[in-house]
């Protein structure tokens, strides 16, 4: 359901004809939010930052570094800590709703590198997995947006996140 949302959204921005993002301009910025993951409990908070490459009117391209998820576990003198760390590639298709807003999908490829360590011991893993999402976003002024954006990383990963974007 959230994939069809997704590539509905990049069609739409696709048939759209006035954006505010100039062709040819570069964008960066940095966002907040939480992660579910649910092989894990509970949420946990995430950050990164972004820059991307606006190519037309309604497209973009997108490189984004993002820690989804830190936790520390103490079990008597002993402990371990796992972190997860999302690094992505998208095309992000947006389409104007109104003046200052328009929505948008995106499409990519997230790599996730876990690491486990405890006692001197570390233990990383990384995969591939498609990133798909939806956002909205709200022009503050021509030059910085604020956004609010659903990615789904994977199966188990959820990012919910929300913040800043300086166009330049």
């Amino acid at each position: 359901m959230f994939k069809k949302i997704a590539v509905a959204a990049a069609l739409i921005a696709a048939s759209s004809a006035s954006f505010a993002a100039q062709p040819g301009s570069f964008y960066a910025g940095a966002d907040i939010g939480r992660t579910k993951i649910t092989d894990v409990d509970g949420r946990d908070t995430s950050f990164g930052g972004f820059v991307g490459y606006n190519f037309h009117p309604n497209f973009a391209v997108e490189l984004g570094q993002r820690r989804l998820f830190e936790r520390d576990y103490r079990w008597g003198s002993d402990g371990a800590n796992l972190r997860a760390d999302q690094t992505s590639l998208s095309l992000v298709g947006s389409m104007p709703i109104g003046e200052s807003f328009s929505v948008y999908g995106r499409l990519g490829a997230a790599r996730i590198q876990e690491r486990f360590s405890t006692g001197g011991f570390t233990n990383k893993d990384s995969t591939t997995k498609a990133l798909y999402g939806i956002g909205l976003s709200y022009a503050i002024s021509p030059a910085i947006a604020a956004r609010v954006e659903v990615q789904k990383i994977s199966q188990q990963a959820t990012n919910l996140s929300t913040g800043l974007s300086f166009q330049f």
